[in-house]
């Protein structure tokens, strides 16, 4: 179930007539759908991908790109959208965060971002296409004063370029930013296509602290996250093991320390559901794990869904004993059904 963050008088009939007839066109959608709060996919009213998950105080933010691509299009995405939850069954959309065109710099692309919070800012690094100054995909990074933005260019030039990582293999293998601040107060960015990178932010975010390490795992292919839980580092990202798979699968890695080393685990799960890419988010909120993604199983009128309309999904994420995930089973019921125990 969805909603939309619209301002208004609080205090005003119009505004309570607004809410009832907004909560009854939202349970006569989810009626007509068959869908439970919570079921998969979660945000239905537009295509979007690449989630990326931040949690302010009891209020869970979803950042995602936005899907436009029509017909035989391969993707399409100009900016960046956000959405909120106190109790992961009911989305409020909130405006546009960003265009690809905030930056002055870049000319295309708002592809796969990530937002954390930071000395009362929240800084905002996503993957964009340079101009011809510097060709190739490039990292950025914007500021804000409130998770739900706007948010501004905060460097006036890219965080990290094609030309930072000269031994990769292309020009598309600086994408896909996660960012994770350690226990220390040490804030570290990784991103990376076929290559996975690693680097020190300076306090002031913006700006690379050291070199740049490559940490590779098997399979690697793109959109890693980083996340801790205990004292296991965990390195999920997306995999593609070309001699036996078509799509992408969600594999990870885990180390005792954010510079490693990094031990292989495997299969997270499988492929989304008609669409060639995936993209992994992980979060606690609220004292329960969960694991975003993103299929293609999504039609809005007569568009369905293709690898550039794509549909965000969410699932129960659990952990063994020893700390090693718990395989995840993608699935309609999303978290509208309990966890599998």
């Amino acid at each position: 179930m969805q909603k939309t963050d619209k301002a208004g008088p609080r205090g005003s009939r119009g505004w309570m007539a607004r809410c009832v007839l907004c909560a009854a066109l939202a349970l006569a959608a989810q009626a007509a759908t068959g869908a439970a709060a919570g079921s998969n996919p979660i945000i239905r009213d537009k295509f979007t991908a690449d989630p990326a998950p931040l949690v302010v105080g009891d209020t869970l933010y979803l950042y995602v790109g936005h899907d436009e691509a029509q017909r035989d299009e391969m993707f399409n995405m100009r900016e960046w959208l956000v959405y909120s939850t106190k109790d992961m069954r009911t989305w409020t959309s909130h405006a546009p965060i960003m265009n690809v065109k905030d930056f002055k710099w870049a000319k295309a692309d708002a592809w796969a971002s990530q937002t954390i919070e930071k000395n009362g800012k929240f800084y905002f690094y996503a993957a964009v296409e340079h101009d011809a100054t510097n060709p190739g995909k490039a990292i950025a990074v914007a500021v804000s004063d409130k998770p739900t933005g706007p948010f501004v260019d905060a460097r006036g030039s890219a965080l990290v370029t094609n030309e930072m990582t000269p031994k990769g293999t292309h020009s598309w293998e600086d994408i896909d930013p996660t960012v994770f601040t350690d226990d220390d107060g040490t804030t570290w960015l990784a991103w990376g296509n076929r290559q996975c990178y690693i680097a020190k932010l300076k306090p002031n975010m913006v700006e690379i602290d050291g070199p740049i390490q490559e940490i590779t795992p098997p399979h690697f292919e793109e959109g890693p996250w980083l996340h801790k839980r205990g004292k296991l580092y965990y390195l999920t990202y997306a995999s593609l093991d070309r001699a036996t798979q078509r799509d992408e699968h969600v594999s990870y890695s885990t180390a005792p320390s954010i510079t490693g080393p990094w031990t292989y685990r495997g299969l997270l799960t499988g492929s989304g559901k008609y669409s060639f890419t995936i993209h992994p988010g992980i979060v606690q909120f609220k004292d329960n794990w969960y694991l975003f993604l993103h299929n293609a199983t999504l039609a809005i009128g007569d568009m369905n869904g293709a690898i550039g309309r794509r549909a965000v999904t969410v699932e129960h994420l659990q952990y063994n004993a020893d700390g090693t995930m718990k395989a995840v089973v993608q699935s309609d019921a999303g978290i509208s059904a309990p966890p599998a125990r």
